[in-house]
């Protein structure tokens, strides 16, 4: 007797998958509540392997889930919220029909509400796998908070975002995290190292902008729902390893006593309240630097497996890095208005400076213009009426150029109306055979101790061998007259020997000893060493043979690519040192 015959698409990969209007309907969701809730979750489609197979011959486009994750959303407590919430809309309308404005009030006090702290738990069991998952978290925060209330998103969802992304800056600076900086077109790309994990994030320039209206805000509300939960307690847990009141304290008031204190002028709502925690990293900065003062030295022990240079490498490249946290420790900065206030106070307190500004920009000014201590004057124009005696005028530009190269530049590459150095993004490593550009060899030159060749010393050196070459064309035209000479002394010579052969006469011969040919033993090496690499592409499979071919002309690639920048390059320097020669001349 033989088995029961199976029906198609009912086993196997159909059974695996499901649409997404089966799942919503399975869950009594409409659409919309259906994408939060896989949001919130962290559920998303799924290609199937053999779609005509999971959906039934068909090749309609349909969205697919796992038919498991489906499963896991029945027993998720915010479905039941999700549920609610569509009866008390319903309810809630139905009350305004009619008039009732009493239920109305009493259908508002009980309007249902969800936390997303199980969620949080339950997507990252631990710190670390929540600290890895923060760069998208801080990116879509710093984001909200530089939207204006135009009503396409919450205020109260604006303002926390706001909060938040202050407070993470106040941890960054208190603990002296940051890394990198890149001014790019898209806002200015941030790294720190938090608890060992590199996390980076976007910041958009403070420009004012009008919402583009083919974005789905309610999309974006949502994950901004979960992260803003997500970075609430990842906010939390940083300032508790830091030994820091959390929310942080301004003049040693909390938020709480802050608002209650100044009501109206501190309130959540308002701009004033928010200035005044972005002056919250002044306090913060002051007093980490008088706890790290404090630490010991810790003893290093090598790792398991690990050799003394391993360990030595290791201790310098901590070396480097602590002292880089004291790049602009003993500076003191005053910010022109013009200048991107808020990066660029984060920045140099992040590295240990001391800076202020105007009273009437913002809250938080410390110290003003007229102070004789300054020692750099931020500026982003070309020209001031007053200028004091005893500070440098720069750029922007010098402070995060100094942060990426880990050391202070030389100011006058960065003073007022000079043509600024091209600002090199620092998440860029070149590789051997990649084009480095002549600025990135001036800041490894500079690294090391070495002095840099500069446009003048450039100058000076083509100069010099212009004079070198009229010398050499006079020494040209003397050497061409000895060799002539010399050349009719061979000739009355060789005439002399065939007149003496031709006459019978024996010729006198000398006879020299020979030497020995010396053999370069580096060029033997490597001619070896050549002749075993084409003996091994040789041997090689046919397999690994193409693989080889490829990885090889990728390389060559990248040498043509890195040639052509550098004839680009080297074009574009020429056609400038040209102008600077028309300029002398003219001059």
């Amino acid at each position: 007797m033989g088995g029961l015959q199976k029906k198609k698409y009912e086993s196997g990969s159909a059974t695996n998958y499901i649409s997404r209007n089966k799942a919503r309907k399975k869950l009594s969701l409409s659409l919309a509540d259906f994408r939060r809730l896989c949001i919130l979750k962290g559920i998303y489609p799924h290609e199937p392997k053999h779609k005509k197979k999971v959906n039934k011959g068909s090749t309609a486009q349909k969205t697919f889930y796992l038919l498991k994750d489906i499963r896991f959303l029945l027993h998720e407590p915010i479905v039941g919220k999700f549920r609610e919430y569509k009866i008390f809309v319903r309810k809630l309308r139905k009350a305004y029909g009619k008039g009732e404005w009493g239920g109305v009030e009493k259908l508002r006090e009980n309007k249902p509400a969800y936390k997303l702290d199980h969620i949080v738990k339950e997507r990252y069991p631990t710190f670390v796998d929540a600290l890895r998952d923060t760069d998208d978290a801080l990116s879509m925060c710093f984001l909200f908070s530089t939207f204006a209330r135009t009503g396409k998103c919450h205020v109260e969802a604006i303002q926390l975002c706001r909060r938040l992304s202050v407070e993470w800056m106040n941890y960054i600076i208190a603990s002296r995290s940051l890394r990198k900086i890149f001014l790019s077109i898209k806002g200015i790309y941030y790294q720190a190292e938090v608890l060992g994990q590199t996390i980076t994030w976007l910041v958009p320039y403070q420009f004012a902008h009008d919402h583009p209206t083919d974005v789905d805000y309610r999309v974006m509300a949502t994950f901004t729902e979960f992260y803003t939960t997500l970075l609430g307690f990842v906010n939390f847990r940083l300032y508790q390893t830091l030994n820091l009141v959390y929310p942080p304290k301004l003049d040693g008031k909390g938020e709480t006593e802050l608002k209650a204190e100044f009501e109206e002028d501190y309130a959540m709502g308002s701009e004033s309240y928010l200035e005044k925690l972005s002056a919250l990293s002044a306090s913060l900065a002051r007093v980490m630097s008088s706890a790290e003062d404090e630490e010991a030295e810790l003893d290093h022990f090598p790792v398991e497996g690990d050799d003394m240079e391993k360990m030595e490498a290791r201790e310098k490249a901590q070396q480097e890095q602590d002292r880089q946290k004291k790049l602009f420790e003993g500076l003191k900065f005053f910010l022109n208005r013009e200048v991107p206030r808020e990066s660029l106070a984060f920045v140099l307190r992040c590295f240990g400076a001391q800076v202020s500004w105007d009273k009437s920009l913002c809250i938080g000014s410390t110290y003003d213009i007229t102070d004789e201590t300054i020692t750099h004057h931020i500026v982003d124009r070309p020209s001031l009426d007053k200028q004091y005696m005893n500070r440098y005028y720069i750029q922007p530009q010098w402070v995060y150029d100094s942060v990426n190269a880990k050391m202070l530049l030389p100011v006058e590459d960065y003073f007022l109306g000079v043509t600024l150095p091209p600002h090199l993004s620092p998440f860029v490593e070149e590789k051997e055979g990649d084009y480095v550009p002549p600025e990135r060899l001036k800041l490894l030159a500079l690294q090391k101790g070495e002095r840099p060749v500069t446009e003048q010393d450039e100058d000076e050196e083509e100069d010099e061998e212009e004079e070198e070459d009229e010398d050499d064309d006079d020494d040209d035209d003397g050497e061409e007259e000895e060799e002539e000479e010399a050349e009719a002394e061979d000739e009355a010579k060789l005439k002399d020997m065939e007149e003496k052969r031709t006459q019978g006469k024996a010729l006198s011969v000398k006879v020299t000893p020979g030497k020995a040919k010396q053999e370069n033993r580096q060029r033997l090496e490597q001619e070896e060493k050549a002749e075993e690499k084409r003996l091994a592409i040789m041997m090689m499979k046919k397999k690994d043979k193409y693989l080889y071919d490829k990885i090889m002309f990728g390389k060559k690639r990248k040498v043509r690519e890195a040639n052509k920048m550098a004839a680009k390059r080297k074009a574009l320097d020429e056609a400038s040192k040209s102008d600077r020669k028309k300029k002398k001349l003219k001059k």
